[in-house]
């Protein structure tokens, strides 16, 4: 019985996936949207996320470096950071620009908080941000570059799905599903995003609450806001789902382990407010996109959602005698 004794430090029960291992699953996940949008708007975009997952491994490793660090870029959350913010740019952006974005991410929101785990919002969806802000004009244009989308249906020939459905428009759903439309390279084909969700849910990477409650929040969110301006309209419910950012936000950057609640409480709040937010911003406000300013807003009140979720420690919180 002796044998069975082991005094060591919690937590006791580790679980034997590594951050490596968890990060590559990530990456292959990404790779259908990856290469459909390669393949979708041509060479202009494989060079800009190859820039992008260049720029944030080197920042990453320079800095460890002179920092005389223990060098993490093997643990590919910085190749995971740099490819998540190239899907999130269109392809004819200016080549600095994800350079750019991705030395932010890294030097700025990463590693000057203390590296991996330390980090108080997205990495990727910050860069984003901070390109949106600073370069709002190259950031929304969408413009094909030449020989790309050459097998597109006549309804990707204007503006992006979002924008032309806040001017009024009617967007096809099958082509908005399938991934003939124009928009950032990583978001445009709603079927390759849920086949890598599958991939994640299916390995238990991630879990069901906060990307089912954010989808399903925002979906309750459009349909009331239909009924209130006019009427329910199925199709437009169904091409704000899968339209714009909201796939490729909601189950591969609000799961971010880091940037999410630890309560399963929390992850359900999170993810209603995610939703609400994406909805509002959408629906309300100037433009037509929403979700990366909804994470991001969203990681900010972690630490408040935490500590109203936190369950009272076994002994603690009762009534006294």
């Amino acid at each position: 019985m002796i044998d069975l004794l082991n005094v060591s430090a919690s937590p006791h029960i580790r679980s034997k996936v590594s951050t490596d291992k968890i990060m590559l699953m990530v990456i292959i996940s990404l790779l259908p949207s990856a290469l459909f949008g390669c393949w979708n708007f041509g060479i202009r975009a494989l060079l800009v996320l190859l820039i992008s997952v260049a720029s944030a491994v080197a920042t990453e490793y320079i800095y460890e470096k002179c920092m005389h660090k223990t060098i993490t870029v093997g643990d590919y959350s910085a190749v995971l950071t740099g490819l998540l913010l190239g899907m999130n740019m269109p392809p004819m952006i200016p080549l600095w620009m994800p350079a750019l974005g991705s030395v932010f991410a890294i030097l700025v929101v990463k590693q000057l908080f203390g590296g991996l785990g330390q980090n108080f919002m997205n990495p990727a969806l910050a860069g984003r941000c901070f390109l949106m802000i600073s370069f709002a004009g190259k950031m929304t244009d969408f413009t094909v570059p030449a020989g790309g989308m050459s097998n597109l249906y006549d309804t990707a020939s204007g503006a992006t799905p979002l924008a032309a459905m806040k001017a009024g428009e009617a967007v096809d759903f099958a082509s908005l599903f399938l991934g003939n439309i124009k928009g950032t390279i990583g978001e445009t084909s709603a079927i390759a995003l849920l086949i890598g969700a599958a991939f994640l849910l299916f390995m238990k990477v991630i879990d069901w609450r906060i990307p089912g409650t954010y989808i399903g929040s925002f979906a309750v969110f459009i349909a009331l806001f239909d009924i209130f301006n006019g009427g329910f309209d199925f199709n437009h419910l169904l091409c704000e789902i899968c339209g714009g950012g909201l796939l490729l936000g909601a189950f591969f950057m609000a799961t971010d382990y880091v940037t999410t609640p630890i309560t399963k409480t929390g992850q359900l709040i999170y993810g209603c407010i995610l939703g609400l937010l994406t909805g509002i911003f959408r629906m309300l406000g100037a433009s037509a996109e929403g979700v990366s300013y909804a994470i991001i807003f969203g990681n900010l009140l972690i630490p408040l959602i935490e500590r109203w979720t936190i369950p009272t420690a076994f002994g603690k919180g009762g009534k006294k005698a």
